[in-house]
């Protein structure tokens, strides 16, 4: 287990957030992880970090303040914490963010406290969540289990941490030999090949199919760009923004989207889970939405600002592939993307062939969406079918039966 730990850390301090000597790390951690946490430090020191700088976080504490904080502290985000950020991505840190959440963690909490939270954030620091998306400086965020949320994936087992901490390891080719770098490279080549394919065609639009009752066409912007696994930093360096990773994304044009889309996997939503989502979507806005389970949550998140209505992102996952394969809901976003399809509605990144040399104007004129959120939710099937269309009209199978058709 040691030996999956660090060879897990390293993996995600070289590869992830590819920490370069001198450079300074901001690590985002749980204080439950507090161990593993430390091991992160002590890789990224290994590596020449010139410092390593964490910010604890805590369930219970954000879970009790959404419960008992004094309602105005829901309208502000004090100077302290905005100087945080500011100050680090000026400098171009680093950043690496433990996720290790219970999904349900909010349950209870009065919606509405939640979303002028996230309004005031979004507010406050729209502008590191720009640098953040345009990939000014490296990230990765990455998972270790806990036990509520070992518990949720895996109800009744007594041994559930150890568990997930096993799906872990395997949803990042981590096995204890230290040969996790290694197999990295060769899946970044793979997928940069996959990438290559897909803007070789240079799709308008596509449409996707299912028998849940998606129906959906979805407009691409001029000299859209897929992007896969890794990504370049504005520091000269690539980077992995999420350990797991199986997708290759772009964005969709904002206005250019119509049709129905139907959610396949439950999302976890602000400590919230929701269930059975039905889009109706014209014209790029999402003009109606229904769940099962979580539908407060869901529409206070899509009025969140004006922008949060339309997409921001599609991403295609093979329902082949590793995460998939094990069969396993994780009720974590950054994993269960990662075994289906997605789509994300709120800000878009900026995936575009030319995108460091274009102002954020001329990005919202060829149908960059803008928002305060992005929300990432599951799409994808067994018998999911994407087409794409080129500019000639000519139709060409992307995925067939919710794989690959190339």
């Amino acid at each position: 287990m040691q030996a999956k730990l660090k060879e897990y850390a390293k993996l995600i301090v070289e590869v992830g957030a590819n920490v370069q000597k001198g450079q300074t790390l901001v690590i985002a951690c749980p204080v439950e992880c507090a161990p593993f946490g430390r091991m992160l430090a002590e890789a990224a020191y290994d590596a020449g970090t010139r410092e390593v700088v964490m910010r604890w976080g805590d369930d219970q504490l954000s879970r009790m303040k959404g419960l008992r904080a004094e309602d105005s502290v829901f309208d502000n985000v004090p100077e302290w914490l905005k100087t945080f950020y500011y100050e680090y991505a000026g400098k171009k840190a680093a950043l690496i963010a433990v996720a290790a959440d219970d999904p349900e963690n909010m349950k209870g909490v009065d919606p509405d406290r939640l979303q002028r939270y996230a309004k005031a954030s979004g507010k406050a620091l729209k502008e590191y969540s720009d640098m953040q998306m345009r990939g000014d400086f490296p990230w990765c965020v990455a998972a270790m289990p806990i036990p509520s949320w070992a518990s949720k994936v895996f109800p009744g087992d007594d041994n559930a941490v150890e568990k997930l901490w096993d799906a872990i390891f395997a949803s990042v080719r981590v096995d204890g030999s230290g040969g996790a770098v290694a197999l990295w490279e060769e899946h970044l080549a793979a997928m940069d090949r996959r990438a290559q394919i897909l803007n070789g065609h240079n799709f308008a639009k596509l449409v996707f199919k299912n028998s849940l009752g998606t129906d959906l066409t979805a407009e691409l912007p001029e000299k859209h760009q897929w992007v896969g696994v890794g990504e370049m930093a504005g520091t000269g360096v690539r980077f992995v923004a999420n350990m797991p990773s199986e997708e290759i994304f772009t964005l969709p044009k904002k206005t250019g989207v119509n049709g129905t889309l139907c959610s396949s996997i439950p999302l976890s939503l602000k400590g919230h889970l929701v269930k059975d989502i039905v889009f109706t979507v014209k014209d790029g806005k999402i003009v109606n939405a229904t769940a099962s389970e979580g539908l407060d949550i869901l529409l206070k998140s899509l009025d969140l600002d004006e922008g949060a209505r339309y997409f921001g992102e599609i991403a295609l996952v093979p329902h082949k592939s590793p995460i998939s394969d094990m069969g396993i809901l994780f009720y974590n976003t950054l994993f269960d993307e990662n075994a289906s399809c997605h789509f994300a509605f709120g800000k878009a990144y900026p995936a575009f062939t030319d995108a460091k040399d274009i102002t954020d104007e001329e990005k919202a004129a060829r149908g960059a969406n803008d928002s305060f959120t992005h929300v990432d939710f599951m799409v994808g099937t067994p018998d999911l079918s994407i087409t794409g269309v080129t500019f000639d009209g000519k139709e060409v199978p992307v995925f067939v039966d919710g794989n690959w058709a190339f």
